[in-house]
């Protein structure tokens, strides 16, 4: 029994993980298409373009997207560390819940 409730946390934080990529991926496309802007305001705008309030604005926003997707990059790495552990838990229950069917003869 303790087997399901161990792999029913284990899905749930698969699911999590896999809601979390995603949403990674969308940031990481966000930061590409604000260096794509960034790039497009240096080439275009004069020497100072860095001091620009659009380009401010945009490097602001970059440093959020780039914090942002840390944030998301260590929320992954603890639920693949938590779902390995639960599956050597639940490897584990098994083969001593077999010991107990084999040693009890039932």
């Amino acid at each position: 029994m303790a087997f399901l409730a161990i792999n029913s946390q284990r899905s749930l934080y698969n699911m999590q993980k896999t809601q979390l990529e995603f949403e990674k991926t969308i940031i990481v496309s966000r930061c590409t298409a604000l260096q794509r802007q960034m790039g497009y305001l240096a080439e275009q705008a004069p020497e100072d373009y860095a001091e620009t309030p659009q380009y401010k604005q945009l490097e602001q926003m970059e440093m959020y997207y780039t914090t942002r997707q840390e944030a998301l990059e260590n929320q992954i790495q603890f639920l693949n560390e938590a779902m390995n552990s639960f599956k050597t838990l639940a490897n584990n229950n098994m083969k001593s819940s077999a010991t107990i069917n084999l040693g009890s003869g039932g």
